[in-house]
Formats: C-alpha cells, sequence, structure tokens
C-alpha cells in the first residue's frame, strides 16, 4: 500500500510539525480511504502562529502598496499554475465533483488577483471644515487576522477571506477545518515560494475545538473572520467578544428560489437544479433549499424538474459526476435523520430519499412536494441534496414565505416582470438577491447575510472594509 502524505502546519514560512506531534487523518468521502497525515495543531501552535505573525506585521503594514499588489498577483499566477493538482486534492480530500473544484480553484486565483489589484486604491477622505482646520481619514489594517474556513468550499473561502485581509496590509493565521485542511497548507507553501515574507500567511490545522478555540479567544488577534455553522459562529463570537476583537460571521442559509407565473421554467429548474444538487451535493450556505413555486404553474415546474433529477449522475467526484459524495459519514448521518424527518412530517419524497448501498458518503438527490412552510424540513438548514417544494397564490405571499425563515443569505427570483423583481428585491430580507439565475455574480459582488446567516460582508471592495479600520486626522492650521 502507497504510503499516505504526511502535511505540517506551516508557521513563519516554514513547514513544521505540531508541538504536541498528533496528527490527523483526512479522508476521501467517495472511497472512505485515507488521502494524507495531517499536523493536529493545538494551542500551543496557534500561540506559534500569532506571534509570527504579530513579528512580520510591520514590515508588511509599511510595504509598498504596489508591491503587495504584486505578491498577491503573483500568487494568483502560481495558484493558476498548480490549477489540476489542486482541483484533484481538493475532490480526494472534500469529494465534490472534480469541475467544481477546479472552478473553485480559478475562483481562488480570481480573488487574489481581484484584490491584488485593490492593494494600492486603499484610500481616506477629506473632510471639509472650516477654514482653520484641514481634517482626513485614513484607512489602517487591523494587525493579525484570524480566518477559520469551512470544509464545503475550502480552497474557494480561502482566497475570498485571505486575499482581501493581505492586501489591506494585515497578516493572517489560517485555521483550515479539520476535514479538508490539504489545499491550505498548500496554498502557503505556494506564497512562500513567490516571495511572501515568512510570518505574512500562516496555516494551522487542528480540530475546531482546539486550534479553533484558541485561535478564536486569542487576546492578540485583531479580527476574526468566520465561515460556518450559527451555533459555532456563536461561540466563536463569544470568544472573540471576551477580547473586543471585531468578528465577520457567514453562517448558514435557507434560500428560497421562488417562480412565478411569468418565468421561464426551464431557465428556474436549471438554476435550481444547480444550487441544490449539482453544487457540492447541496453543502453550500447560500443551497437553493426550497423551491416556493405560483400554484398556476406548480405542475409544469414538477415534471421538468422531476425528469431533469432523475438524469442527475451520483458518483465519485475525480470522475466529475453530477452529484458527488457528503464530505463526511457526520454530514451523512445528519442528512439521513432529515430524510426521516421529512418523511415523517411530508411522507415519501417525489423522488429520491435513499441512501445508496456504496461505498461513500452517497445520498441520491430528493425532493419533498407540497411541504408546509412551518416543517422543520423547510424551516432548518439540512446542508445536502435535499429540496423542498411549496406553492402560493399571491406575489405578497410568496415574499412572506420567502422571509418567514430565521435566515436571510441568498435569494432568487424567477419572472419576466422586470418592476416584480425590483419589489422582490426590496421586500425579501436577505444579503443577496439572485435574478433569473442563481449564483449570479462574482468576486466583485458583496455577500453576506441577514438575521441568523450573521453579518459583515465579504467579496468586491466591502471586504476590504472589514479588514481596514479608519483614523481620523484633523489639524488646526491657523497656529
Amino acid at each position: 500500500m502507497m504510503a499516505q502524505p504526511e502535511y505540517e502546519l506551516f508557521i513563519n514560512g516554514e513547514y513544521t510539525s505540531a508541538a504536541s506531534a498528533k496528527t490527523l487523518t483526512t479522508v476521501n468521502p467517495a472511497t472512505e480511504e485515507p488521502v494524507a497525515s495531517v499536523a493536529a495543531g493545538g494551542e500551543r501552535d496557534i500561540n506559534t502562529a500569532v506571534g509570527s505573525a504579530r513579528s512580520a506585521f510591520e514590515d508588511w503594514r509599511i510595504m509598498d502598496p504596489a508591491e503587495r499588489g504584486r505578491l498577491l498577483s503573483t500568487l494568483a499566477g502560481r495558484i493558476r499554475d498548480e490549477k489540476d493538482r489542486l482541483a484533484k486534492l481538493e475532490t480526494r480530500d472534500n469529494g465534490k465533483p472534480l469541475s467544481q473544484s477546479r472552478s473553485d480553484v480559478e475562483g481562488c486565483a480570481r480573488y487574489f488577483e481581484y484584490y491584488a489589484g485593490i492593494a494600492d486604491k486603499i484610500q481616506g477622505e477629506t473632510i471639509p471644515l472650516s477654514g482653520d482646520y484641514v481634517d482626513y481619514t485614513m484607512k489602517e489594517p487591523l494587525g493579525v487576522t484570524a480566518q477559520i474556513i469551512p470544509w464545503n468550499l475550502p480552497i474557494n473561502i480561502f482566497g475570498r477571506s485571505v486575499a482581501p485581509a493581505l492586501a489591506a496590509g494585515n497578516v493572517c493565521v489560517v485555521k483550515p477545518a479539520e476535514q479538508t485542511p490539504l489545499t491550505a497548507v498548500e496554498l502557503a507553501g505556494l506564497a512562500a515560494e513567490v516571495g511572501f515574507p515568512g510570518g505574512v500567511l500562516n496555516v494551522v490545522p487542528g480540530l475546531g475545538e482546539t486550534a479553533g478555540a484558541a485561535l478564536s479567544s486569542h487576546p492578540d488577534v485583531d479580527g476574526l473572520s468566520f465561515t460556518g455553522s450559527v451555533a459555532t459562529g456563536k461561540q466563536v463570537a463569544k470568544s472573540a467578544a471576551e477580547h473586543v476583537t471585531p468578528v465577520h460571521l457567514e453562517l448558514g442559509g435557507k434560500s428560497p428560489g421562488v417562480v412565478f407565473e411569468d418565468a421561464d421554467v426551464e431557465n428556474a429548474v436549471d438554476s435550481i437544479i444547480t444550487g441544490i444538487f449539482a453544487t457540492n451535493a447541496g453543502q453550500v450556505c447560500s443551497a437553493s433549499s426550497r423551491a416556493l413555486v405560483h400554484e398556476s404553474l406548480h405542475e409544469e415546474f414538477m415534471n421538468e424538474l422531476l425528469g431533469r433529477v432523475a438524469k442527475l449522475e451520483v458518483g465519485p467526484g475525480i470522475e466529475d459526476s453530477d452529484i458527488g459524495p457528503l464530505v463526511s459519514s457526520k454530514q451523512l448521518e445528519r442528512v439521513r435523520n432529515y430524510l426521516e424527518l421529512g418523511h415523517d412530517e411530508v411522507g415519501d419524497p417525489v423522488i429520491g430519499g435513499e441512501v445508496p448501498d456504496r461505498t461513500g458518503y452517497f445520498v441520491n438527490p430528493t425532493v419533498f412536494d407540497g411541504v408546509d412552510i412551518d416543517t422543520r424540513v423547510c424551516q432548518e438548514e439540512i446542508f445536502g441534496p435535499v429540496l423542498t417544494v411549496s406553492t402560493f397564490t399571491e406575489e405578497r405571499e410568496a415574499i412572506e414565505m420567502a422571509n418567514d425563515v430565521d435566515y436571510g443569505l441568498v435569494a432568487g427570483v424567477f419572472t419576466n416582470n422586470v418592476a416584480r423583481a425590483h419589489r422582490f428585491a426590496r421586500d425579501v430580507k436577505a444579503g443577496q438577491i439572485f435574478v433569473n439565475e442563481w449564483f449570479a455574480g462574482g468576486v466583485e459582488t458583496p455577500f453576506g447575510g441577514f438575521k441568523q446567516s450573521g453579518f459583515g460582508r465579504e467579496k468586491g471592495l466591502e471586504a476590504i472594509e472589514a479588514y481596514t479600520q479608519t483614523k481620523n486626522v484633523c489639524a488646526n492650521i491657523s497656529l
């Protein structure tokens, strides 16, 4: 048997073992076989990484912003050079179809490219006061920032969180998810290869209850970004509050795709399938997990939907199947429990509902129809390939149903009525509205939630706001 690759922590520009010498093993979700042995960092390693980042901060902060931008741009190029290798590693570690991993790698490169162009354009403003005063603001980096990365989009969210932080002059300590840490360690090595100074980018894999808890409660962390579950996000925020550390939380979602009577049904079905089945087996916080369909369109919508879902191929991500496995046995058990709950609350699904009798953490794409908005399967985030379908009769009812959950991350509307689309965007409580295309937008578009979906924004220019603080300077020039 081939020996497992061994991955170490990356601190101060070097690979290093965990202080405890402990390791964890990542597992291929499609085969349930080990992928790699990874050093399991703990509190001592977090302390070392934060100290290394603190030592590197001043030189990084005062570096010519254009030079910082050039380093980010060069890293983007190296990521693209390694696209195929990184994508295959991501698929083995996470399970998602290979084409999605390639897209995620490209997304990571694009984040570094985008923020490279912003690094030398972060500026303050002048404020007009009376004649004897000159007043202006400066945007300054926070300092040492921590990024706690989830398992569902490891390499993509690494870029989304780290690139704006570095562009703004911060230094980073990254704690990737214990299920999927490999590409984060690889990226840190590429950053060192292209010339990032030691300590600017540190990666400490480890368990959430050890490395993650130590990082979120660390007194020398100046800003924290967390993407994950609501329950863990609340705990992270509490820990950070002990040191008044500013936090950005991007949490869960239970997002509606609202299909009005004048919608292009084929397009709506295609978008909703992309959002709940064909993207990481529904393991995304912005999944289109609730379809709200006008009653006059319900039969046509369901016929189109079920015909399309029946053709989806479930299989290993490395074979680029339509739907790969869930990330872990724990996630499989969670989704299995929701399938049983859906059966109790709604009845038999109209398609799917099975866990295939095969190796790997697979679940067949599942649709529950005629779902009451108050059921748990329609209210709670399942994080798997499970879609609920409900009907409405009027526009106002659709908006009320869209808003009738604790989450507010994204929402989609499918209509040819421009005025209706804008009313929907105005009235639905969500951080991002998709019109006639799920996942419309890109690196440039701000992303974040309302309500239990969190606060703060990533992506676009607004991400820079989360990684800078404003200093005001006011001078009396009459003296």
